[in-house]
C-alpha cells in the first residue's frame, strides 16, 4: 500500500512538478486554508472511503497541480493517488527531427497512460516498432525480432533497457505484443512508463546524438582548417 507520505502534490511537500519539470516546494494555492494536508474531503457513503483533492502551486512555473487521494476512513492509509491536473507529468521534450507520426503514437500513449496502461502500451509498442524499423534498419516482421537485430548496435546501457521491455512485458506468455504490436492486452505493472522511458533513450540516441557528434566534428573541422590542416575523416560508411 503506498505511503501518504511518498506522494509530493501537497502543500510544503517537495516533489517534481508535472508541469515543468523542476524539482520545488509546492505551495497553496486560494483554495488551499493555513497550509492543511487536505483542500476538501469528502466520505464516500456506503464505503468508509475519502476522497481527498488536493490543489497546490509550482513555485517555478506558477501553474496549478491538482490531485486526488482515495484513503480508508479507519485507517487513513493511502489506497490510491491521481494526477486530476495536469493528468500525467511531463515528460522530456521530443525532439524536433522525429516523424509526426511517431510523435503522435508517443503523444497519445503518454496521454493515455494515467487512465489505461494498457493503451498506453499498446501505443507504445507500435511505437517503438516503427522507431527500429526507420532509424534501427531492422527488417524483421515482429517486435522481438527487431529487438534482437539492434541489440549489438546500440550503446550497452539503452541495449539493456530496450531487451527489458519484451522482459518486463513477458512476450514470451503475451507473444500477440510482439506479433500484433497495436493489440490491447494485459500489461505487466510499470511496463507501459517503462516502454515511454525506452522511447526517450532512443530518440536520444538516434535523433539528438548524431547532431550533437555533427557539430562537434564541424567545430573541430574548422579548427583544423584555420591551422592549415585537412579536416577530420568521416568514419568507414559514412557519405
Amino acid at each position: 500500500m503506498p505511503d501518504p507520505a511518498d506522494w509530493p502534490y501537497v502543500c510544503n511537500r517537495s516533489g517534481r512538478c508535472p508541469w515543468c519539470g523542476i524539482l520545488v516546494q509546492f505551495l497553496g494555492t486560494s483554495s488551499a486554508t493555513g497550509g492543511r494536508w487536505v483542500d476538501i474531503e469528502t466520505w464516500e457513503p456506503g464505503t468508509g472511503d475519502a476522497l481527498e483533492v488536493h490543489t497546490v502551486e509550482c513555485p517555478s512555473c506558477r501553474r496549478v497541480v491538482v490531485s486526488l487521494t482515495t484513503t480508508t476512513r479507519a485507517a487513513r492509509d493511502a489506497l490510491t493517488h491521481r494526477l486530476v491536473y495536469p493528468k500525467h507529468a511531463a515528460r522530456d521534450p521530443i525532439p524536433g527531427d522525429v516523424p509526426r507520426h511517431i510523435v503522435e503514437d508517443y503523444e497519445e500513449a503518454a496521454l493515455m497512460l494515467p487512465d489505461s496502461p494498457k493503451a498506453s502500451a499498446a501505443l507504445s509498442r507500435r511505437c517503438l516498432q516503427a522507431l527500429l524499423r526507420e532509424k534501427g534498419g531492422t527488417k524483421s516482421k515482429d517486435l522481438s525480432g527487431q529487438i534482437d537485430e539492434v541489440l549489438d548496435k546500440l550503446p550497452r546501457p539503452i541495449a539493456e533497457e530496450v531487451d527489458a521491455v519484451r522482459h518486463i512485458g513477458n512476450f514470451s506468455a503475451h507473444a500477440i505484443k510482439s506479433q500484433s504490436t497495436g493489440e490491447i492486452v494485459p500489461v505487466e505493472p510499470g511496463e507501459a512508463e517503462w516502454t515511454l522511458d525506452v522511447l526517450d533513450a532512443l530518440f536520444d540516441w538516434y535523433y539528438v546524438q548524431p547532431k550533437k557528434q555533427e557539430a562537434r566534428r564541424a567545430a573541430l573541422d574548422a579548427k583544423l582548417e584555420d591551422a592549415g590542416k585537412p579536416p577530420m575523416k568521416k568514419p568507414s560508411g559514412e557519405a
